[in-house]
Parts: C-alpha cells; sequence; structure tokens
C-alpha cells in the first residue's frame, strides 16, 4: 500500500460529489484511491447519505454504539471529505458554486432537470466553467421516453436484460447477488471522467457525461447480447452453464462443489482422462465444442454422475495436474482469508472510531502511481469546516 507515497494518478484533482448510494459513490470512490481530493456533498434533513442508515452492520461508535458508518456505505466511500450542505439553504448553495468553481469534476445523480432550480445543473455550470467535467448517473439517462423514471439497481437490472439470463433453467428471473448494475455503471462513468480529464488537459475543453444505469446494464450483456443480435434468438436462464462453452459449469461432488471450465478440445481429452472416461472423448458428439454445445443435454448427465464419485480437492488436484481449469465456490469467509486474498491486498485495514476498519481494497495494482488508503469512510459532516476553509484559502477562479 502506498499511504505515505505522494505520488497519485489524480493529484491535484477536485471533485464535487452530488452522488449517493451506489453508482456515484463508486466512482468517486474510485478517483479517491486514484488521489482525486473528493468533497462528497451529504444532506442534513435526511441524515447524509441513504445508505448510512442501511445496516446492520455498522461500524461501532467510540462508545459501542452503532456509528452512522454502515458497512454498505463504507463499501464505496473512503477516501471522501463529507460536507453537510442543504442545497435549498442560500449559503450552503453559495459554499457549492464556488466549490464548482474549483472543481475539476462534479459528479450527481439527481433526476435529470433536478438539479436545475439550485443552479448547479450541468448547462449552468458547465457555461460558467468551460473547462468542469460534468457527469450525470441517473436511471435511464437524460433523453428518451423513460428518463423522468426513477433508477434503482434492481429495475435497471430487470429493464435491461440480465435479469432474464440470471437464474436456474427452470427457476424464477433473478438478479445478481450485488447491486452490479449500479457498481459497473460507475465504472464505466470513472473511464468517460479520466477520458474526459485527457481532452480537457489536452485541449482546455470540459464537457458532459451522460450515462445510465440501463445503457451500461444493456452494454454488458456482452456476449449473449450480442448472440440474440447475431442470432435473432432469446437466450434462456442457465444457471451456472455457459451459453457457448461445454463442459462450463458447477458441479456436485462427494462433499461439495467444484467449478470446471473446459475451454478447448484439448482441454476436454485431458478431462476425460482425468474421468477415466475415454469413451466420451471419442465419441464424435462430444469431440468438439460446438458438438458438446448440440448434445450437452446427453454430455452433462455423464459428466455429473462421474464427478459425484470424487472429493472437491481430489479434483481439483487431478485436473489442476492436466491443465484443465477448475476451482472451488469459495463461501466469503474462504475467499477473503485466501492466501491469494492476502497477497493481493484484497482486505485492508483503515482506522475507525472503535478500532480498524476492514474493507474491501482496490484491485488496480499501478507500479508508479499506486492507490491510496489515505481517508476511512467519513462521519456525516465531518469536513464541512474543512472545505469552508479550502474555499477561503485561495480565492476561486473567475
Amino acid at each position: 500500500m502506498a499511504g505515505s507515497d505522494p505520488r497519485a494518478a489524480l493529484d491535484g484533482i477536485v471533485v464535487l460529489d452530488l452522488s449517493r448510494i451506489l453508482a456515484g459513490p463508486t466512482c468517486t470512490q474510485l478517483l479517491g484511491d486514484l488521489g482525486a481530493t473528493v468533497w462528497k456533498i451529504e444532506n442534513p434533513k435526511t441524515g447524509g447519505d441513504d445508505t448510512r442508515q442501511w445496516g446492520p452492520p455498522y461500524a461501532p461508535g467510540a462508545d459501542g454504539s452503532d456509528s452512522d458508518l454502515s458497512a454498505y456505505f463504507m463499501s464505496a466511500n473512503r477516501n471522501k471529505r463529507s460536507v453537510a450542505a442543504d442545497l435549498s439553504d442560500p449559503d450552503d448553495r453559495a459554499m457549492l458554486e464556488a466549490l464548482a468553481a474549483r472543481a475539476d469534476i462534479v459528479i450527481e445523480n439527481f433526476k435529470p432537470g433536478g438539479l436545475i432550480p439550485f443552479r448547479l445543473d450541468h448547462q449552468t455550470l458547465c457555461a460558467r466553467h468551460p473547462g468542469l467535467i460534468y457527469c450525470s448517473i441517473s436511471g435511464f439517462g437524460q433523453t428518451g421516453p423513460n428518463r423522468d423514471k426513477p433508477g434503482y439497481d434492481l429495475m435497471a437490472q430487470g429493464y435491461g436484460g440480465i435479469m432474464s439470463l440470471t437464474g436456474a433453467p427452470d427457476g424464477p428471473p433473478m438478479k445478481v447477488g450485488v447491486g452490479i448494475a449500479d457498481v459497473m455503471c460507475g465504472m464505466y462513468a470513472t473511464i468517460g471522467i479520466l477520458a474526459a480529464l485527457r481532452h480537457r488537459d489536452a485541449t482546455g475543453e470540459g464537457q458532459h457525461i451522460d450515462l445510465s444505469l440501463v445503457d451500461s446494464q444493456m452494454a454488458w450483456t456482452i456476449n449473449e447480447g450480442v448472440n440474440y443480435l447475431t442470432s435473432g434468438e432469446l437466450p434462456v436462464r442457465r444457471g451456472n452453464a455457459h451459453p457457448n462453452i461445454v463442459p462450463y459449469d458447477v458441479f456436485a461432488t462427494r462433499d461439495g462443489h467444484v467449478i470446471v471450465a473446459v475451454g478447448n478440445d484439448a482441454q476436454f481429452r485431458r478431462f476425460c482422462d482425468f474421468l477415466n472416461r475415454a469413451d466420451l472423448a471419442a465419441d464424435p458428439r462430444f469431440a468438439t465444442n460446438p458438438g458438446r454445445l448440440t448434445h450437452r443435454d446427453a454430455l452433462l448427465p455423464e459428466i455429473a454422475a462421474a464427478l459425484r464419485f470424487w472429493t472437491t480437492d481430489a479434483i481439483i488436484t487431478g485436473l489442476e495436474a492436466r491443465k484443465v481449469p477448475v476451482g472451488p465456490v469459495n463461501t466469503l469467509d474462504r475467499a477473503l482469508g485466501s492466501d491469494q486474498a492476502r497477497a493481493r491486498d484484497a482486505v485492508v485495514e483503515m482506522p475507525g472510531p472503535a478500532g480498524p476498519l476492514r474493507l474491501l481494497g482496490n484491485p488496480l495494482k499501478l507500479s508508479a502511481t499506486p492507490v491510496r488508503y489515505e481517508r476511512p469512510p467519513p462521519h456525516f459532516g465531518a469536513d464541512t469546516e474543512a472545505l469552508k476553509a479550502f474555499l477561503s484559502a485561495k480565492k476561486a477562479p473567475e
């Protein structure tokens, strides 16, 4: 980790963060990890970001009671400064307008047009500050017939199609276990902002980034989306199976489950060798991946029956020796407690009100400008006075 390293990719970049919940905060946490100064604006009328109340669990306060740091809030809000500001208050709004004048980036996730009454919308701020990068995140985007509909991760997963692909073949549509539409939208927002920064640095010109949960979710249907566009055939739910590769699935073992991901025909032959089922490799129905796709209903029961006789560890050991992709289905304690997770700093510790906070680490490994873990998730309004000092220290540019 690089908490004391003065170098960071986004040193000197100032972010006015008007977002809440998960998509926007995911983006601004990434920017903060990369060294940007992120001022997170929270509404005092509601007690701050909605996710502060999305618990338990909560980090304990100094007195042992629950603090305002829910685990959900902490997952997307490190490396930020919390400012309590009411947009309807003229003095608070003037403070935010002054911050916008000093900022490189503004990010918000209000409903389209929701910031116009407060003069913090992209048309107003980008006209005043031509070099400003302004990112708007909403459920459906700033245009289109659904622009005014609210956007939540579950609705985005439903509208954008991913739920129709997720779940058991004979079960109901199923959302992904975490808010993946929000998270991926935050990732796309980060990419767009970094691209806009490069353009701004080259030309002096800022721009508006219009991003929606549904747009980004449709984009990451990836191969299944293009499968449909190419064939005209709707994909079906396959549980853990793959639409284009067989066998690529989770199988029951004598003592649990194992993942087998056979990526090519040579791997399939080695897999059959492990199973002592040379007949499967020799069967012309199964010799190639297109054939295995066509005859998956005949092949998979044979594989499942063979693997049930083996323990999970024996399967993993045997297939790894034969260079066939294989792996466990870890619970979070095993995943985050593994030697691999420790070696890669998958879990980091930051100071909390009653002891260390254990958080998920940033996966980026940058050799020259490593990510920083400098500021733990902030208590509500903890940095309001610091913002006022920041704004008074130097006159904002016109």
